[in-house]
């Protein structure tokens, strides 16, 4: 590039910047600068609120966890034993249905709902 095009593009860049800048009043770039220090405070706060709220969320969370988990294992213990006696009482009861049949007569014949609730099913 010949310095005569590096001059032609240094005048034309220049007379580029002063029109924008005549466009854009100075009391308006202060007022956006002023907007954005301001944006940034807010933003700043909300960074050092949402570090803490981290910080106890993780505190928190530690406290609990091996409660939650030894918990969590009681219920799978508790829902597998009473699987097992679910499974236990069907048994019997086929057993005594097939050693005595007339004793469950009646009771099939008014077949009553089972009213438990379906722990399985989201609520």
């Amino acid at each position: 590039m010949d310095p005569k095009d590096e001059s032609k593009m240094q005048a034309a860049s220049c007379e580029a910047a002063r029109q924008v800048k005549e466009l854009i009043s100075h009391s308006d770039v202060n007022q956006l600068k002023h907007l954005q220090l301001l944006t940034l405070g807010r933003l700043q706060d909300s960074n050092a609120v949402l570090s803490h709220l981290n910080d106890f969320s993780e505190r928190s969370f530690a406290a609990v966890v091996n409660d939650f988990s030894k918990n969590t294992k009681l219920v799978k213990s508790m829902k597998d034993d009473l699987d097992y006696i679910f499974a236990r009482i069907r048994t019997l009861k086929a057993r005594l249905a097939s050693q005595y049949p007339n004793a469950f007569d009646e009771a099939t014949k008014s077949e009553t709902a089972d009213r438990r609730p379906d722990l399985e099913e989201p609520i």
